[in-house]
């Protein structure tokens, strides 16, 4: 009887370690970046003279369009961070081809997004390619050009439909400018990018840390005229890439003001990025992966962003660094953690030779066009391989 007591307790003890162990985080980065370099090459097989990828139709016939399109950065800038952790001659040649693609984007009628278009791409292969800043600092100047004092925060795009309009998004633009001004020692250009994260800190959050789509500002006098949430359900409602935007600009510019030596503004920018993320954390769903707008009635339970959440798994994943809040650093971790284990399963991630040579399925683009609905988009990729390695 005590035997048989003995191998009955010591199954119990036994059976659970049966079980599938859960991917570490190195095999599973080893997993993703192996999918994401058959991919790209897949990718640039399908690419024309001057195009970059854009989107799949329903069909799975791949969209291009050209450099002027806001998201040309991201394919060049996944393909640097596939050269970053294999070290890939063919990846690097790729990358290199890629970004060479937009050494004629300064040249155009540009908005805000030449940062996203620059920084992602040849901000990636400076370590490689050092000679590229003085094209770098060039873009970095037309950004600022879109600033003016009155409102104090950078155009976002010239359309007649507002009177100067300003959009969440354009945190995440600042980069460029923080890093081209501690390159070359700019004091103008930080100012520009100190003074737009301020007034957006103003104008654009609500009391509980979400924020607006869009604030259009009188250029008379600077005062606003409204705020709107264009691509989100509704005007007061939390469009998740807008959340991402804001915890990923947030948390970027505390990381850039601490390297500048400007402690005060870090602290703003930091104490600002920390309640976003606490916002966050208490409405992301279990898996991690927010909903197209986190207060949209009746959304399919198949309608999440990818992107969105690939956004702010990277964010977690640097402000889980910066925080001095232990609670907050871990819990920052942990879902980062979770964001990228739900972004790397089947449900999520393509099979080599799949999805039009993109990495990541499920991504919204704008519910409200409709266009790039439930699709793959470039930047869900970028910022899901920005934030394994960032994770490492």
């Amino acid at each position: 009887m005590k035997k048989l007591i003995f191998w009955i307790l010591a199954g119990a003890i036994l059976l659970p370690s049966c079980g599938k162990r859960e991917e570490s985080l190195d095999a599973l980065t080893r997993r993703v970046f192996s999918v994401a370099a058959s991919q790209a090459r897949d990718m640039d097989a399908r690419l024309g003279e001057g195009e970059t990828p854009r989107t799949l139709e329903n069909d799975g016939t791949l969209i291009n369009d050209g450099i002027g399109w806001w998201c040309s950065g991201f394919y060049p800038g996944s393909l640097w961070y596939i050269w970053q952790y294999g070290q890939d001659p063919e990846i690097q040649a790729l990358a290199e081809k890629h970004t060479a693609r937009l050494d004629t984007l300064i040249r155009r009628k540009t908005d805000h997004d030449i940062g996203f278009q620059i920084n992602c791409s040849y901000g990636n292969g400076l370590s490689v390619h050092p000679e590229c800043d003085a094209y770098m600092f060039q873009c970095a100047e037309k950004l600022a050009a879109r600033y003016d004092p009155c409102p104090s925060v950078i155009k976002s795009w010239d359309n007649p439909k507002w009177e100067y309009p300003v959009i969440i998004d354009n945190m995440m633009n600042l980069e460029l400018l923080m890093e081209e001004a501690r390159r070359h020692d700019d004091d103008e250009l930080k100012e520009v990018a100190y003074s737009h994260a301020m007034t957006t800190i103003q104008n654009h959050f609500r009391e509980d840390y979400s924020t607006f789509h869009l604030v259009n500002y009188s250029p008379e006098d600077g005062h606003v005229i409204g705020r709107q949430t264009v691509q989100g359900y509704a005007d007061d409602s939390a469009w998740a890439r807008g959340q991402a935007w804001a915890i990923y600009g947030y948390t970027m510019m505390a990381r850039e003001a601490g390297l500048a030596g400007d402690e005060e503004e870090k602290d703003i920018f930091l104490n600002q990025a920390e309640h976003i993320a606490s916002y966050l954390l208490g409405r992301l769903p279990e898996d991690g992966i927010p909903y197209w707008d986190f207060d949209a009635p009746d959304i399919p339970a198949a309608l999440r962003d990818a992107s969105a959440g690939a956004i702010m798994a990277s964010a977690f994943a640097e402000l889980s660094g910066l925080t001095a809040d232990k609670a907050l650093a871990r819990k920052t971790r942990e879902m980062a953690l979770r964001q990228v284990r739900t972004l790397a399963s089947p449900q999520y991630l393509a099979e080599p030779g799949t999805n039009g040579g993109f990495l990541l399925k499920h991504s919204v683009g704008n519910l409200n066009g409709p266009s790039e609905v439930d699709v793959p988009l470039t930047y869900a990729d970028y910022y899901f391989l920005e934030a394994l390695l960032r994770l490492q």
